[in-house]
């Protein structure tokens, strides 16, 4: 996701996002320990998307700090 769309979102449905990341970032954890992971830079990818949602969220709580 772009990050021009993440900022479009409100903070409830970026929560979201960032539990449905953590979930499938632990998902891809297990899978590459028990050597199930065909891709190992999906593990890379999701962990890039976490942290693009969590800027995001940052920025709209300093925003919103700000005002």
């Amino acid at each position: 996701m772009k990050p021009e769309e993440l900022r479009q979102m409100t903070v409830d449905e970026l929560r979201s996002k960032e539990a449905e990341l953590a979930e499938q970032l632990f998902a891809l954890r297990i899978q590459k320990v028990t050597g199930q992971l065909e891709k190992p830079s999906k593990v890379r990818d999701a962990k890039r998307e976490m942290a693009r949602v969590l800027t995001v969220l940052r920025e709209k709580r300093d925003e919103a700090g700000r005002s």
